[in-house]
């Protein structure tokens, strides 16, 4: 959950929400119908906001956070998502008896549930979104710790509170969940959901807290450990899409599923191999990636190295890096000589001195910018810019010697990535009448390779003439060990149909129907 591109504000605002609809279908399944908000991009309220608050709007489109302490259809239970814009899904669920309606989005990359407190006085967010009121519930029970959640784009706080939770036609009883009484900034005012219900492992879980989802299965409300996610990218269709408890829907996915490990629990982690930019591997992740399945997250995230070829190759306008530049202009040469004797890539930028290897990469080493040098600046700061665009050159480098090209087109080529360096918020524009043209960009997961074609990648905002286009790759660089990381959020869940099996553990991933 910024960006520097003007970009056309939907409404914000509305005066009430589209009631549910709870029926039972004939294969047992209970679903939870949800009409779609709609949109006004007409509204005088949106128009009139200034340019913090359109960075706040696709910033509530991103989510990233990373700590350091990290069956049978009558099983199942199916609530039914909305979606804005292709870039929020969330559902409804109760709090309390008899229950109280919020809208939360159900958000593998987390492990907590909170929703805004009655208590919440100070943050103009609360004022906007439902609230929980203790005293109205027959079944709250106090708890009173203080909790905060903190997310890569915004935080909350607030206090651990137990009460009932209804999910669909399930109620989980004494769940623990907080009451947030802060929620600064801009980021939640924006949002259309009023909370989040966390689906990631207790080990991510803030004070510990027992999670939503393993209560569903300690009180054997389900009989499989399983639950899957459609998300239905047709902005136009009324249903957003749905999230199955205790099993899978078949009418959401077509062939068979592909499985992989989970690897490190937290999140739903896993290994993950190259990444394709049309047919040409970008050769970053050929030794393996880490990746994790994250519905909470809009974007596909990933290290600023393959998005900056990404971005390349589509067409995405980012922001100049000086560094970057800098290296390629006085180190260029030497590292295409290197790569050509055959030196090992990952030495050779603490060969040229920008950086010292640790014995697995290079790591800054405190060099002093040659962009601060030129520009007379330095004053005894030392720049650690230079080590990691050098480790980018030599990965850019590298993967045009494997296509056989002259140095003089390679150089040439890596000026033109520093160019499509993502802008320090992360996000690139691209042009609307460039999509046919697009290449697809694909990930390799277990044994198959996944593909996403620009259609899928590119979120379009707006219509005619005013429509603006956003790349669904964004930059995040998650150092070793716990990277490079990629985010596979709702641009590649949108396309396949995701399985999170609790129970192996393991997540499998399905062509969407």
């Amino acid at each position: 959950m910024g960006t520097t591109f003007n970009v056309v504000v939907l409404s914000l605002f509305i005066s009430s929400l589209l009631f549910s609809v709870v029926t039972a279908s004939s294969d047992g399944l209970v679903r939870i119908g949800l009409k779609k908000m709609k949109l006004d991009p007409n509204n005088h309220l949106a128009s009139q906001l200034e340019s913090k608050e359109r960075e706040a709007l696709i910033e509530s489109m991103k989510k990233y956070r990373f700590r350091t302490n990290l069956g049978d259809s009558e099983d199942m239970d199916i609530v039914a998502l909305k979606n804005y814009m292709d870039a929020q899904y969330y559902g409804e669920i109760g709090v309390g008896t008899p229950p109280q309606n919020f809208t939360v989005i159900f958000d593998t990359g987390s492990s907590n549930l909170w929703v805004p407190s009655s208590k919440c006085y100070f943050s103009i967010s609360c004022y906007f979104h439902s609230k929980y009121k203790a005293s109205e519930s027959k079944t709250y029970k106090k708890n009173g710790k203080s909790a905060a959640i903190h997310y890569g784009t915004g935080a909350i706080s607030g206090f651990f509170s137990y009460d009932h939770v209804q999910v669909g036609d399930l109620v989980v009883e004494d769940q623990q969940f907080i009451e947030a009484t802060k929620e600064p900034g801009l980021t939640f005012l924006v949002a259309k959901f009023d909370g989040i219900l966390g689906l990631g492992f207790k080990e991510i879980s803030v004070g510990n807290a027992v999670p939503v989802w393993y209560n569903m299965i300690k009180q054997g409300l389900i009989k499989d450990p399983v639950f899957s996610f459609w998300l239905n990218r047709n902005v136009g269709e009324e249903v957003g899409g749905e999230i199955v408890f205790g099993g899978v829907d078949p009418n959401h996915y077509r062939g068979k599923h592909t499985y992989v490990p989970v690897t490190q629990k937290g999140y739903w982690q896993f290994d993950m191999g190259d990444v394709l930019i049309g047919d040409k591997p970008s050769g970053y992740c050929a030794g393996g990636c880490a990746a994790i399945a994250d519905s909470g997250t809009s974007l596909l995230a990933g290290p600023t190295t393959v998005i900056a070829m990404i971005n390349h190759e589509i067409g995405a306008s980012g922001v100049v890096s000086q560094e970057c530049k800098a290296v390629v202009q006085q180190y260029g040469q030497t590292i295409v000589d290197l790569l050509l004797a055959e030196k090992e890539p990952k030495k050779i930028c603490s060969q040229i001195g920008l950086c010292t290897f640790d014995g697995v990469r290079g790591v800054s080493m405190g060099i002093e910018s040659v962009v601060e040098e030129s520009n007379s600046k330095s004053s005894g700061f030392r720049d650690t810019a230079m080590c990691p665009a050098c480790e980018m050159a030599v990965v850019w480098m590298q993967n045009q010697l494997r296509q056989n090209q002259t140095q003089d087109i390679i150089l040439r080529y890596v000026n033109q990535l520093c160019d499509r360096m993502p802008s320090p918020m992360g996000e690139s524009a691209v042009d609307c009448k460039s999509l046919a043209s697009m290449p697809t960009v694909s990930f390799t997961i277990g044994d198959k390779v996944f593909e996403l074609g620009p259609e899928e990648y590119i979120l379009k905002v707006g219509e005619g003439p005013q429509a603006q286009c956003i790349s669904g790759f964004t930059a995040l660089d998650v150092p070793p060990p716990r990277g490079p990381l990629w985010i596979l959020g709702d641009v590649f869940m949108g396309r396949y149909h995701t399985v999170f099996d609790f129970g192996e553990p393991r997540v499998g991933f399905a062509e969407a129907a």
